[in-house]
């Protein structure tokens, strides 16, 4: 594959050894990069000494980082009474019951959060093969079933991320934008590692952590020492 000037200037101003990089030279070097002409997303990627197959082993949750993503996201919620209320007042696009699930049924998915009260499982449960392998569908693990609406609607506008490893163990999520000051970028990757650190299945006895490295929207990757 041919490169771009632009990637060849950003693998030009990698580290020649690739040895992982304490966090925040990590952060310094990403920044180093040949900048876009938009704001790129900054993601964090972690390879974990895990059995994906394992239903005990699966790395699965939410988190709040200290600085946001740079991004608000759009969120849906399940609710009636009081709780459609609260989730219409703490800034939801669309709130419903029937119209929406029938809305969602018929292919609509422009929204990247959905967020159920526990009495609408039952409505929503059958959806599960349009939001299911979109990431999409309401978990309680993943705090998107909820009676506390407003708070979990707060969160997910001011860019709370979920995350969870993929088949081959493997973590990505994003962790800030490009734009951000350096020690923001800092702080919110060491809130992400150690929220992945305080989750280590009971079932791991080797290294949990394996690798860890971030990376821009059109960026190389850089290493760093977890």
């Amino acid at each position: 594959m041919r490169l771009t000037k632009r990637m060849k200037s950003a693998l030009a101003a990698k580290p020649v050894n690739e040895a992982p990089l304490p966090l925040s030279e990590a952060v310094e070097t990403l920044k180093k990069f040949p900048p876009t002409k938009f704001d790129q997303t900054v993601e964090i990627h972690i390879r974990l000494g895990i059995d994906p197959k394992q239903a005990d082993q699966i790395v699965r949750g939410s988190i709040v980082l200290p600085h946001g993503i740079g991004k608000s996201k759009r969120v849906v919620v399940f609710a009636k009474g009081n709780l459609a209320d609260d989730a219409t007042a703490a800034g939801a696009e669309e709130v419903g019951g029937d119209d929406l699930a029938k809305k969602i049924k018929g292919g609509w998915t422009d929204f990247d959060v959905c967020i159920a009260a526990p009495d609408m499982m039952g409505l929503v449960g059958p959806l599960g093969k349009v939001l299911g392998p979109r990431g999409l569908m309401p978990s309680p693990r993943a705090g998107t079933v909820t009676a506390d609406i407003s708070k979990t609607v707060k969160e997910y506008k001011a860019g709370k991320v979920e995350f969870r490893n993929d088949p081959t163990g493997i973590i990505h999520a994003a962790v800030g934008k490009a734009s951000f000051e350096n020690d923001k970028l800092v702080d919110n990757i060491h809130a992400f590692l150690e929220q992945i650190r305080s989750m280590q299945p009971s079932a791991i006895r080797g290294q949990y952590i394996k690798t860890v490295a971030i990376s821009a929207t059109m960026s190389p990757g850089v290493m760093v020492a977890a």
